[in-house]
């Protein structure tokens, strides 16, 4: 899936949001860009709902996409 997210501004946050997607599943694959907001996870285990509450609860607002 692949979706943009808000308040990613450096490497910091992108390793957040990485960590928080991967508190639903430990294995997904996820790729974050601080520069354009842009995220994009490989998993089997992480739906879009799930995804959007994690990063919500995380500070980490998912603005567009999730497909």
């Amino acid at each position: 899936m692949k979706f943009q997210v808000e308040n990613m501004t450096c490497g910091g946050c992108a390793r957040s949001v990485a960590a928080t997607i991967r508190q639903i599943d430990p294995a997904a694959e996820v790729t974050a860009d601080p520069a354009t907001g842009a995220v994009e996870v490989a998993s089997a285990r992480v739906t879009v709902e799930a995804a959007r509450a994690a990063l919500d609860a995380a500070g980490f607002p998912m603005v567009a996409g999730g497909r």
